[in-house]
């Protein structure tokens, strides 16, 4: 249990855009992901998914990054806010990158999320600031490609998320699988 994490911002878009407008709260709905977002469903949301098969299950109903990843760009020279790379959530004080998957997250009063993988950084990440997905991509000791652009999560109980909410942690019962690209 990780306690003194929080929801920094919260976002969301109706549209296929890849920044998402900054809002007050969002409502995540069990099953489905993020209410008036484009990427709510039981399947496949994302363009590139949809054209391969549009009938996968949607294990990236909701989007979370870390803003200790902002922080790192910030430093970097990069302008990145929240919601800006497309998250739905953004979250500080949890190491989103080192959880397991199947690690429940508890947001706000009675929302709770399933990490299902890492996000891939795409090319649109340049197209919004040259150098952006270099930028979150990097190399652990043994020369592994780490991903650094947030993580995915299906909707397991919805509810309503607003900046300032608590987040709490439950790690699934071991063995734990790390994450890896959904």
């Amino acid at each position: 249990m990780t306690t003194g994490a929080s929801v920094v911002a919260v976002s969301c878009s109706g549209s296929h855009t890849f920044s998402k407008p900054n809002a007050g709260s969002i409502r995540l709905v069990a099953g489905l992901g993020v209410e008036g977002d484009a990427h709510l469903g039981a399947t496949v949301k994302h363009r590139s998914r949809v054209a391969r098969d549009p009938n996968q299950p949607n294990l990236r109903q909701l989007h979370l990054i870390h803003a200790e990843l902002h922080d790192e760009l910030r430093a970097a020279g990069f302008d990145v806010g929240p919601g800006e790379m497309g998250e739905n959530v953004t979250t500080r004080g949890v190491d989103l990158l080192g959880l397991p998957v199947g690690t429940r997250l508890l947001l706000g009063e009675s929302a709770v999320a399933e990490v299902t993988g890492l996000r891939n950084p795409c090319a649109q990440l340049d197209a919004f600031q040259q150098g952006l997905m270099a930028a979150v991509l990097d190399r652990d000791d043994a020369g592994n490609l780490v991903r650094k652009a947030g993580v995915m999560a299906i909707i397991l109980n919805g509810g309503e998320v607003c900046p300032g909410d608590a987040v709490r942690v439950e790690l699934p019962p071991p063995p734990h699988r790390p994450l890896g690209p959904v």
